[in-house]
């Protein structure tokens, strides 16, 4: 392959550096996508940020479904360059782009009506609440951008290509920073812009532009330079191995986006501020979890070609590199939280009680730092074996059950307000990583001979 990677052969180690740090940088420059967003939000008022919080959690559930073609695409086609067998590994690749394009398109027209009822349903009356809705129809143009990019990547990423969606990541952050302040206050004299909804406007317009250019370069890529035809008319037999593996994924991420409406619904008794330094507080929070993010990220192709090559002890080193280095820098990170907190929400926000909250989510969440990463390798290893559905009760198990179950323990019965909502939250995010564990060693006896040797 030239422009991709064979990672059934080297030194595990130096394929996660190779695949690791362009994902890492790349979500760097798309978590500071979403901190633009925010501080320009901020600019507008604390009811924008709470807005923007509350929409863009609505729309996530959409994306969750370009996650899951993420994951399914990288998994398919990764094992299928790992078999040496290139023409189903373009095969797969035409019927996930099409899969993406019908699917954003279906998705967008449910938002369109369910969308609003749901940011309803974890808000209250009020300027916030508009704010919210009226974003959001505007973000709905952005589906597409989102959902057939992430399908499309996934295939980049089976063959080793993460640089690709890193350059486009950091195009986006760039004219995202430009457009903002245009599209929100417009041009003095000229146009005076659109207001708050100017922030989604320059999310359609970025995200489109990452779409075109990832499309761009699938086209490019290795896997569709095989001799055989290109077959992006919907075959059934394909569709269906790909929907196989993708639902499940994007319903573990629906899952977590509905543990996040039980969080704002649990918030939203305790005023705007409480919901916006959610918002902020996820944020700060995803730049310090970025390099482990890129760890677990690069596992999954890593994982899925050596599958595919019967090269077992290879997978079980991935694994076992991915958990200590994660691990090791997410130590760290925790640190950072515990004496930053108040400074890092500072920067987004001068609302002292907004300010507080958020410190207090992030000195909680910050110790469960290490427990996030490794629950996201064993989510990664599920995915790259083909057996995503153990990902989905996972997440039942512990955003669906134990979130609710928690936070109203803490918050209804103990009486401990916004502190009983993040202490729920690390109790699920625990129980939930032993859970994966369990699921993985199982899994792994029965697919690789065992998670940390053959005779294990």
């Amino acid at each position: 392959m030239s422009k991709g990677q064979d990672l059934t052969v080297g030194p595990i180690s130096g394929h996660f550096r190779t695949l690791a740090i362009p994902m890492a940088i790349g979500m760097v420059f798309t978590t500071l996508y979403n901190v633009v967003d925010t501080f320009y939000a901020g600019m507008l008022s604390t009811d924008a940020q709470a807005g923007l919080a509350i929409s863009f959690q609505v729309f996530f559930v959409m994306v969750a479904f370009g996650f899951g073609l993420n994951s399914a695409l990288s998994a398919l086609v990764g094992k299928a360059l790992g078999e040496k067998r290139g023409g189903q590994a373009k095969r797969i690749a035409c019927q996930g782009i099409t899969y993406a394009a019908i699917a954003s398109l279906v998705l967008a027209v449910v938002g369109f009506f369910v969308g609003p009822e749901l940011i309803s349903m974890i808000s209250a009356p009020g300027a916030y609440r508009d704010a919210g809705i009226s974003y959001f129809y505007f973000l709905l143009l952005a589906a597409p951008g989102f959902l057939v990019a992430f399908g499309a990547n996934g295939i980049l990423g089976a063959e080793g290509d993460m640089k690709s969606m890193q350059r486009a990541q950091v195009a986006a952050f760039f004219v995202n920073l430009g457009l903002n302040p245009l599209f929100i206050f417009g041009i003095p004299g000229v146009w005076g812009g659109i207001g708050f909804n100017g922030i989604a406007l320059s999310t359609v317009v970025s995200q489109t532009g990452v779409m075109i250019y990832i499309l761009m370069q699938v086209m490019k890529s290795d896997i569709m330079a095989d001799a055989q035809e290109m077959v992006f008319r919907p075959r059934a037999k394909w569709i269906w191995e790909i929907t196989q593996q993708a639902i499940p994924t994007a319903f573990t991420m629906i899952v977590m986006m509905l543990a996040g409406f039980v969080v704002q619904f649990f918030l939203k008794g305790f005023g705007g501020e409480a919901v916006a330094a959610y918002g902020i507080g996820l944020r700060v929070e995803q730049l310090i979890l970025l390099p482990g993010f890129g760890l677990t990220g690069a596992l999954l192709p890593i994982v899925a070609q050596n599958y595919g090559a019967q090269n077992f002890d290879r997978v079980r080193e991935a694994v076992a590199f991915c958990c200590k280095a994660g691990v090791a820098l997410m130590f760290l990170g925790s640190m950072v939280l515990w004496v930053a907190a108040p400074y890092l929400m500072a920067i987004f926000s001068d609302d002292p009680e907004v300010i507080r909250i958020g410190a207090q989510y992030l000195r909680v969440d910050g110790f469960i730092l290490p427990v996030y990463i490794v629950l996201f390798a064993m989510n990664s290893f599920l995915q790259a074996l083909q057996r995503p559905i153990w990902t989905l009760w996972i997440g039942i198990f512990r955003q669906g059950i134990g979130v609710l179950l928690f936070i109203w323990l803490f918050v209804s019965v103990f009486d401990m307000g916004t502190l009983g909502v993040w202490l729920g939250i690390a109790v699920a995010v625990t129980l939930g990583l032993v859970m994966s564990v369990v699921v993985s060693v199982w899994i792994a006896r029965d697919k690789i001979g065992g998670i940390r040797s053959a005779a294990a």
